[in-house]
């Protein structure tokens, strides 16, 4: 007798998508990932930037680092750290007061360790995403999600009308799948129909989310009123946090180069003026100006950067939880499940944490069919 190996799609290659894929494809199962991006990483992606004089530079644009509490995730994160995915980031952390001028400490040392991807933190996701039963699709974003109902299959489209397509089971990591966000962002209409999974469409579609603005610079010579690789701002409206990327275990040192994330409420105030759909370069010029400003007026910006440029995340970070308890959602007369930090929690450890609930539940679906 012949076993027919299940074949699943994964929309999305962030930690959680790369995680369930992972853990899908370790257990046997066939597995596609798609992904509008260039890359795997989702909110965990590395930035590469070309200077005028061909110089490479490398951000960490998007999450700085992560912690663990939960045994089910430093088990998976241990398993990493022992093939060279994530080392732990030593570095010591604190917090300015933009009114004092001052340093004090940030309580960040009792959040435990702070693990970074090695060497950039795409790099997780890009292991995951090229291990034995996963194939990886980038650049294609998936725009229609249809049900067959005789076939128990998934069809899907891609946003330029191509047939991806069908697929047995569904795991979707991107929260805006069923959402009206969706359509503000890319001018397409939601790719899952409400009538096809309402109970998980109306939990997604009620997901809000927070916008920040990242602004990644290089310096040619260290910044020496820093006695810190990263901190967070006090008493500003427009800087919340920043973190020296060229202080982490397997980055280059020629240059020193620092990520800033804006507050949310400078955020807000951009987007009200220029709205959710991409930005325009005036309008990253003007973020990068006004946030290189804003670090400038601290004091610790001594010198001029020789490479600045600006990164909106519009809806990368989730508000709200919507499967504390159950870690992801899934249709009960469906091959779908929904996973992501929007389920548990708005950070890293969350998000693995979901893809490996989510991993479970397909599993077990399956098993029962």
């Amino acid at each position: 007798m012949t076993t027919v190996v299940p074949k699943v799609a994964v929309i999305g290659s962030g930690i959680s998508g790369a995680v369930c894929a992972s853990t899908l494809a370790r257990n046997g199962m066939a597995v596609t990932i798609f992904d509008f991006g260039r890359g795997p990483g989702g909110r965990m992606s590395q930035r590469r930037e070309t200077t005028k004089e061909g110089m490479d530079l490398f951000f960490d644009h998007g999450a700085p680092y992560f912690t663990v509490s939960k045994s089910v995730v430093l088990d998976v994160v241990l398993e990493w750290e022992s093939r060279g995915l994530v080392a732990e980031w030593k570095e010591t952390f604190g917090s300015f007061d933009c009114i004092s001028k001052r340093f004090t400490d940030s309580g960040e040392e009792s959040l435990g360790k702070k693990y970074i991807g090695i060497p950039g933190m795409n790099s997780i996701c890009r292991a995951l995403c090229n291990e034995p039963g996963i194939e990886s699709k980038f650049g294609i974003g998936v725009a229609k999600i249809e049900w067959l109902m005789n076939q128990k299959l998934w069809s899907l489209t891609s946003v330029d009308g191509m047939f991806l397509g069908h697929f047995g089971g569904l795991v979707a990591t991107d929260k805006l799948l069923a959402s009206s966000g969706f359509s503000n962002l890319t001018g397409h209409p939601p790719p899952l129909d409400m009538n096809l999974a309402p109970q998980i469409a109306s939990k997604m579609e009620q997901i809000p989310f927070r916008s920040y603005f990242v602004l990644m610079l290089a310096f040619s010579e260290p910044l020496p009123t820093i006695c810190v690789k990263g901190f967070s701002f006090k008493n500003s409206e427009v800087l919340s946090s920043a973190f020296c990327d060229s202080s982490k275990p397997g980055r280059s040192s020629a240059s020193e180069c620092w990520v800033l994330h804006s507050t949310e409420e400078y955020a807000k105030k951009v987007i009200a003026d220029t709205g959710l759909q991409k930005a325009s370069a005036a309008t990253f010029a003007r973020v990068a100006e006004e946030l290189l400003q804003e670090f400038q007026r601290t004091g610790l910006c001594t010198s001029q950067p020789y490479f600045m440029k600006a990164h909106r995340w519009g809806s990368a970070f989730p508000a709200a939880s919507v499967a504390r308890e159950e870690k992801c959602l899934w249709d009960t007369n469906k091959p779908l499940v929904v996973c992501g930090d929007f389920c548990i929690s708005p950070n890293v450890e969350g998000a693995i944490e979901s893809g490996l609930a989510a991993a479970s539940k397909f599993m077990t679906m399956h098993s029962c069919i």
